[in-house]
């Protein structure tokens, strides 16, 4: 099974662009997505972002993960 973290693009210089993941930046490959904008959201997956998704599916994606974090603090 694999997993994806939703994230935010907050600087772009292709082929790659900064993303933050649940208040951490970090850098991600970006040649899978096709216009990609700084604001948007994304799905990452083993460093690379795999697909874009609108606000509100990455609010809720963003609660699923803060949840489990919680738990397990």
């Amino acid at each position: 099974m694999c997993i994806a973290v939703p994230g935010e693009v907050i600087e772009l210089f292709p082929p790659e662009a900064r993303v933050k993941i649940m208040g951490v930046e970090t850098i991600v490959n970006i040649q899978l997505i096709d216009n990609l904008n700084v604001g948007e959201h994304v799905l990452i997956h083993a460093g690379c972002a795999i697909e874009k998704i609108d606000k509100s599916y990455y609010d809720n994606l963003l609660g699923i993960f803060e949840s489990m974090v919680d738990e397990n603090e």
